[in-house]
């Protein structure tokens, strides 16, 4: 796809900032939650050099009150300051996932049929869960240990050179080692993820189109089958959860291997200097303390990273939805007379250059008069709606209301104008009543859906129905049969009012003389 690998080319560290600022998250409450951090990270710097004035005064009559006070005030005021952190961050990321949320929503509402041929229904969804939940976590849990982080082990350092340089000079030798180690293992991460992503999507497909055509499946006795196509994507989720566990193996015991190898090294060093007088025991208490104080930063350090990976691979795949063109329902003038003539000129249509599905389509669609479209299966009358519908724009050729092409109204108004129902009649969970009244604004009383009713022949099973109008369909009206849910979607289409009213086999699924019923009923 060309977005895609347009994308590819930007930095990606970029499009992750600007998918951030999108959503226009609160910035006074980001800019308290870092100074938290802030505060937090400072009051811990603070810690080690009391605890150092305690240790090299340790008697109870040299300890003062002042002392114990400050430590205890150190230790309470990087309390709260983390607490209060911590919450926020959480906050802030809860809300940039749900107004990134919200925008796919928006768009994925206004994206073109044709981005619906071309993608699974389980991709999408999977980008705004699983891809808008990597993002979360990314902002919620680590991205504080990215400024607290780089503090504490700046500031760590400071104090540490100021206490003994030559010690701290022997610590630098040994920290650059584990990130040569780590970098490399965050780019496999990331490649991991990345695919880990794809492979959960593929997944919710699967899970989305095998449950949602259940009835097919245990009418194919395909159980089975479903069964091991599920269990593969399983299993691939599991060897790349594996390969992603490993790169975590890894990690973690460097981490701890340089945290037990400094605390050797510094702990032996350290005591050989005590001993000769050139530092004090407080001194090596506080060395040690700041020393936990570089390494343990270092290690959330190495999970932001690990984590913004993962992020980044989201960040691709929601930009995928995000910068697909959309309809657009607004440009375009309004239609003020559709009791006009509806022209095909030299209609040519193809989903791909392999697949022409019209070819030098031209007829006139009089006002006031049914026109049917007659031919066999596959030679494209449904095609032939959605170029009517504007789900798709002809290949070449012009569709005219009138004198003027379809093209010239907005998208908005010139679909007021058309009552469509498809060939699969598609209901939504709901009630009857909800399904027939849905698209319609405004309030629709009892008499009117009544009226539609009686005109598709609803009324001729809903009172047969122990709660009419009020029973609920189930999802894509399973509880319902292929007739019944004809006639509502008939219903529903006759309620708007329509100028065009288009049936797309409408009646395939009911009987000859209730056919003629129902018909009867739309010529009205």
């Amino acid at each position: 796809m060309e977005v895609r690998n347009e994308m590819k080319k930007k930095g990606s560290w970029r499009q992750f900032l600007r998918l951030i600022q999108d959503t226009n998250p609160p910035k006074g409450i980001l800019v308290f939650a870092l100074l938290m951090s802030l505060l937090s990270t400072g009051a811990s710097l603070f810690i080690p050099m009391l605890t150092k004035g305690l240790v090299d005064n340790f008697s109870l009559s040299s300890i003062s009150a002042g002392q114990i006070v400050g430590l205890v005030a150190f230790f309470v005021m990087q309390t709260i300051a983390a607490g209060l952190s911590i919450y926020l961050l959480n906050y802030i990321g809860q809300k940039i996932v749900a107004g990134l949320r919200e925008r796919l929503w928006k768009k994925v509402l206004i994206l073109p049929v044709s981005y619906y041929d071309q993608n699974r229904t389980g991709d999408t969804i999977s980008r705004m869960t699983n891809d808008t939940g990597v993002v979360k976590t990314l902002i919620s849990e680590h991205l504080s240990n990215l400024l607290t982080g780089g503090i504490s082990i700046v500031g760590s350092l400071i104090v540490l050179f100021v206490l003994d340089w030559k010690m701290t000079a022997l610590l630098l030798t040994v920290i650059p080692l584990s990130v040569l180690i780590l970098v490399p293992l965050g780019r496999k991460m990331y490649k991991i993820s990345k695919a880990l992503q794809d492979e959960t999507a593929s997944f919710t497909s699967v899970l989305t189109q095998v449950l949602s055509e259940i009835r097919l499946v245990k009418s194919s006795n395909t159980e089975k089958r479903e069964y091991e196509t599920g269990n593969t994507g399983i299993q691939k989720l599991l060897q790349f959860g594996l390969k992603e566990g490993k790169v975590q193996a890894l990690i973690s015991p460097v981490m701890s291997f340089v945290l037990m190898a400094l605390l050797v090294i510094i702990v032996g060093y350290g005591g050989m200097r005590v001993s000769s007088g050139a530092l004090t025991t407080g001194e090596l208490v506080a060395f040690i303390l700041y020393l936990v104080q570089i390494v343990m930063p270092m290690s959330q350090l190495s999970m932001f990273f690990t984590q913004f990976q993962k992020a980044i691979g989201a960040t691709e795949r929601i930009s995928t939805i995000l910068e697909y063109e959309v309809e657009d329902h607004e440009t375009g003038v309004k239609v003020t007379n559709a009791k006009q003539p509806i022209v095909l000129e030299n209609v040519h249509f193809e989903y791909n250059e392999e697949e022409q599905v019209l070819k030098n389509i031209d007829f006139t669609i009089e006002s006031g008069k049914v026109t049917a479209i007659v031919g066999p299966s596959g030679s494209g009358k449904t095609t032939l709606f959605s170029l009517l519908e504007r789900f798709y724009e002809p290949t070449s050729g012009a569709i005219k209301l009138g004198e003027e092409s379809i093209t010239s109204y907005s998208l908005e108004s010139w679909r007021r104008q058309i009552g469509y129902v498809s060939q699969d009649s598609p209901l939504i969970d709901g009630t009857i009543r909800d399904n027939i009244c849905y698209g319609v604004e405004g309030e629709v009383t009892d008499e009117e859906i009544e009226k539609v009713a009686a005109m598709a022949y609803v009324d001729a099973f809903i009172h047969d129905l122990p709660n009419g109008y009020a029973t609920e369909v189930g999802e894509r009206g399973v509880k319902l049969s292929g007739g019944q849910r004809q006639r509502i979607a008939i219903a529903r289409a006759l309620l708007r009012n329509p100028q065009i009213l288009m049936l797309d086999e409408a009646t395939s699924s009911v009987n000859a003389p209730l056919g003629k019923t129902l018909k009867g009923g739309c010529d009205q």
